[in-house]
């Protein structure tokens, strides 16, 4: 393992443009488990019932029944060592941008300033009637929250059925087609259009180091490096050793 850390540690450091892309994988230890695995909110609500916009605006009332456990496990967790870690290699000017498919500002919180959002946040809330948004803390423990106007408000999270911002698109797959290395944690990278991003660095010459606890499709593929284990760990000691390489080219 440390022969890899030290060669994924290298290629970050000649990196003039690295990405990071991110799933639910990262934000396990930050106490929020993946939607899809044992224990997850897909276990016990069926998505196209309540993470669909076509469920939300059939039935908002029944979909904020999810959202409320989902809000209270967000607001519960705070960023762990990967994300506090990835926000250190921002600040070293050693990664130029976090793309995460996750909702749960933690990366943010970890010390990224450069986030591309896939899904959105659920830091603020909009009326799909009047259009007004509000910040989520104003509306805090209303539920379901309404907006002045009446109508029941929505998070500002993209659920199924509704496009990713083509602003987020674009301007991952330009930053992709330009990368010299990407970060991949905490996601199987199966998931469109999130799954493109690695391929598109790839066909750039791009670096792929892989960070996740099992072998994905990407792996044996497309995957230069492949850090097998707990992305907070993993991680920690990326960073540590990028800066050991730093250090040393003065």
């Amino acid at each position: 393992m440390n022969s890899l850390i030290e060669k994924a540690a290298g290629a970050i450091a000649g990196s003039e443009l690295t990405l990071a892309l991110t799933g639910a994988g990262i934000s396990v230890d930050s106490g929020i488990p993946d939607f899809r695995s044992a224990g997850g909110l897909w276990t016990r609500y069926d998505p196209g019932e309540y993470a669909s916009i076509d469920a939300f605006r059939r039935d908002p009332v029944k979909v904020w029944g999810m959202l409320k456990e989902l809000e209270e496990i967000v607001l519960g967790a705070a960023p762990n060592a990967a994300h506090i870690g990835l926000g250190d290699l921002e600040r070293l000017g050693c990664l130029h941008c976090v793309i995460t498919q996750n909702i749960d500002n933690l990366h943010q919180a970890g010390g990224s300033v450069d986030v591309i959002e896939y899904h959105g946040n659920g830091s603020t809330l909009s009326c799909l009637g009047c259009g007004a948004v509000y910040p989520a803390e104003e509306k805090r423990g209303v539920y379901p929250p309404r907006c002045s106007c009446g109508q029941i408000l929505k998070p500002d999270v993209v659920m199924f059925g509704e496009a990713i911002p083509l602003e987020a698109l674009n301007r991952s797959f330009d930053l992709a087609s330009n990368a010299g290395a990407l970060l991949v944690i905490g996601t199987s990278a199966m998931v469109s259009p999130a799954n493109t991003i690695p391929s598109i660095a790839k066909r750039n010459g791009a670096v792929i180091i892989e960070i996740n606890k099992e072998r994905t499709h990407l792996t044996d593929s497309i995957t230069d490096v492949f850090l097998e284990g707990n992305a907070s760990s993993i991680v920690k000691a990326l960073v540590d050793e990028v800066k050991r390489v730093l250090n040393e080219r003065g």
